[in-house]
């Protein structure tokens, strides 16, 4: 028997998704073929720290938690999930630009909180 806690494989309300950014999200996804889900991602930023990116997944990954809530899927691997634990996911709409911003992203370990490509004509963040 392992000592190890078990792997949660469903987000509940680790991650928040505001109803501007929910809309957005449905939308893209809606106008993507074999696309199900957007794939919420953390990667090292050299001396800018940690920062983040979305992506659209056409399927979960092994290690993998899942977010569903109405229409909306998002795909979060175990060690992206552990820093964005407790994230508002927004989408906001500034002058001419937009873009989803991640509210308290990082608190504890700095980096970057927002993702001027996303909502842009031909695609989601890379």
């Amino acid at each position: 028997m392992s000592a190890l806690p078990e792997f949660n494989t469903t987000i509940t309300d680790e991650i928040k998704v505001m109803p501007a950014a929910h809309e957005k999200l449905v939308e893209l996804l809606n106008s993507e073929e074999e696309i199900n889900g957007v794939r919420i991602f953390v990667s090292g930023g050299g001396c800018g720290g940690m920062t983040y990116g979305m992506t659209f997944s056409e399927a979960p990954l092994a290690h993998d938690s899942i977010l569903e809530q109405d229409g909306l899927t998002l795909y979060v691997d175990a060690v992206a999930l552990s820093f964005l634990s407790g994230v508002e996911i927004d989408f906001v709409q500034q002058g001419m630009g937009a873009s989803f911003v991640f509210k308290n992203a990082f608190a504890a370990t700095g980096g970057s909180g927002t993702c001027g490509a996303c909502g842009a004509a031909g695609g989601g963040c890379a």
